[in-house]
């Protein structure tokens, strides 16, 4: 060796960065209990023996989980939007004049509980997707906004200059130089809103929606502790794998700032 240090092949480091990666783990434990939760039975049966159903077999894991999925993605992708085009707007010179009613209404609209915005809702709209969908979007917004009022006013005012002196227009300045430096906040506060969907869209199942909250909610009721353990590990692990993934989004997205010299 005479004294040098060992140089690992570029493969080995690729393998052991790779099995260092929390990702890959995270998301194969969700999609072994997904698609594997019935082998568990004689598990949750020697856990709670007093229990006559230990597992909860109303649902398939698959179809809530693809259900949960489904009203996060719509409730989310709501709220980026109307978090998005707020915060742009309020930044704007036509807009800044309206940017603390902008932030007090949706901050106070954070303060409901989704509970209470939920049972508000049924009245109106019946049980279903439709109040759950209205909850998470307007629970999310907050985050959202908050991430773009951060991210644009981090925006250098040289970069605004430049775009001027190089004859852009506001909305080409906008959408070529502001949000592309603004992206990384901007994607924060999604990342926020998002994992803050996942954990209350389990309430949703309260009002007749179906999610991963379903088997909470029924062990509730029932005294059945190893549905609400498995609803609850089911909504964990979503939650984890869903930031986990936000994270490698932001560090890709910080990788192509740096190669195109954003």
């Amino acid at each position: 060796m005479n004294g040098s240090t060992p140089v690992f092949a570029p493969e080995s480091a690729k393998r052991l960065a790779w099995v260092r990666e929390p990702l890959p783990w995270a998301l194969a434990a969700l999609l072994l209990l997904v698609f594997g939760m019935a082998w568990l039975k004689p598990f949750f049966a020697a856990l709670f023996p007093a229990l006559e159903r230990p597992l909860y077999a109303q649902d398939s894991f698959l179809a809530l989980t693809l259900a949960h999925l489904k009203i996060v993605g719509l409730s989310s992708g709501f709220a980026v939007i109307l978090g998005v085009a707020a915060g742009v707007f309020a930044t704007r010179a036509s807009g800044s004049e309206f940017r603390p009613l902008i932030e007090t209404v949706v901050a106070a609209g954070q303060t409901f509980p989704p509970v209470a915005v939920l049972a508000v809702a049924v009245p109106l709209v019946g049980f279903g997707e439709a109040p759950a969908l209205i909850a998470l979007a307007l629970y999310g917004v907050l985050p959202v906004l908050q991430g773009t009022l951060a991210g644009l006013a981090s925006v250098p005012q040289a970069a605004r200059e430049a775009a001027q002196g190089l004859g852009m227009s506001p909305w080409q300045s906008l959408r070529r130089i502001e949000l592309p430096l603004a992206a990384p906040v901007i994607l924060a506060g999604v990342r926020t809103s998002v994992i803050i969907n996942i954990g209350t869209a389990a309430i949703a199942s309260t009002v007749g929606a179906k999610t991963l909250g379903l088997p909470i909610i029924v062990g509730l009721s029932g005294f059945n502790t190893a549905y609400v353990l498995q609803g609850a590990v089911l909504v964990g692990l979503l939650a984890v794998v869903t930031d986990l993934t936000f994270e490698r989004l932001a560090q890709h997205l910080v990788r192509w700032q740096t190669a195109t010299g954003s």
